[in-house]
């Protein structure tokens, strides 16, 4: 049975961090890409970060360079959001997703909510 469960998420004040960590099951991690994805109430779904299976090539969202990093853990089976500097907009349910060809499997994902 395949499984990704996110965790970490949380309140966290303006300026503050949090690192989200989601772990697979049921397939080989090692041979998908990973990506992070979020979405804010009333917003469509967006792409925050991916890296490639290996761990050698990661992209970001143009609004997230910077300030995220993703990264993963195949030993594990674990794929990482570190998110700094977080600002309110950053509000939103994030998703874990692994991606092979065809193959695509989501998370249940993990509220952040970015208040003072």
């Amino acid at each position: 049975q395949v499984q990704l469960v996110e965790s970490g998420g949380g309140l966290v004040q303006p300026g503050g961090s949090l690192r989200l960590s989601c772990v697979a099951s049921g397939f080989t991690f090692s041979s998908y890409a990973m990506r992070w994805y979020r979405q804010a109430p009333g917003k469509e779904r967006e792409l925050v970060a991916s890296i490639t299976n290996g761990g050698g090539g990661t992209n970001y969202a143009d609004s997230m360079k910077g300030r995220f990093t993703i990264s993963r853990d195949n030993a594990k089976n674990t794929v990482y959001l570190q998110m700094n500097s977080l600002k309110p907009e950053d509000t939103a349910v994030y998703y874990c997703n692994a991606i092979r060809s065809l193959a695509m499997y989501w998370g249940q994902g993990t509220q952040v909510t970015v208040s003072s």
